[in-house]
């Protein structure tokens, strides 16, 4: 019965050994694991802003076609991005609210860089007669960036001057 007293005690000056070989891990620089906030990664805002600077080289080339590819592409990314932000934010609510101003801050200028795309197709649209294309895509940047941003009065502008609209906006 003493020896199994013994066995604690003995687990304690033997089983208690620094261990010589550890490994530590380290990291030099927390942002390489990061992988999405690098440039050029496939979900970010600076990839929108590739697309649509490819776009403006194909058109400035003559190439319509991958220009109209190029922004499509940009408008894509950017949708998605927009509906991962505002999920983000919404879920966020009433729990902290760091995140959901960071959310609704990069929402913003998702949605900036997406009517920018939108204003350029519509351009390509109409330059290439093809303004029933544009109307959709001129209404969405009223309807995102709201009537009364530079963008949205920019936007009904070319819709009066496609004469789909008649009445103009005093605001």
């Amino acid at each position: 019965m003493k020896f199994l007293k013994l066995i604690p005690i003995l687990f304690v000056f033997f089983g208690n050994v620094p261990y010589k070989n550890e490994v530590h891990a380290e990291i030099k620089n927390p942002n390489d694991f990061k992988v999405l906030s690098n440039e050029g990664k496939k979900l970010s805002i600076s990839n929108v802003e590739y697309y649509i600077n490819q776009g403006d080289k194909y058109i400035k080339n003559g190439d319509f076609e991958k220009a109209k590819d190029s922004y499509l592409d940009a408008r894509k990314l950017a949708k998605q991005l927009a509906s991962f932000y505002s999920d983000l934010n919404s879920s966020f609510k009433g729990i902290d609210a760091r995140i959901p101003n960071e959310m609704r801050r990069k929402g913003k200028q998702t949605l900036q860089i997406l009517a920018d795309s939108n204003e350029r197709l519509a351009s390509m649209y109409i330059k290439t007669e093809k303004p029933e294309v544009a109307v959709p895509l001129l209404v969405e940047t009223i309807r995102i960036m709201s009537p009364t941003s530079p963008e949205g009065k920019k936007a009904y502008e070319r819709l009066i001057q496609l004469g789909f609209v008649e009445t103009k906006y005093k605001g």
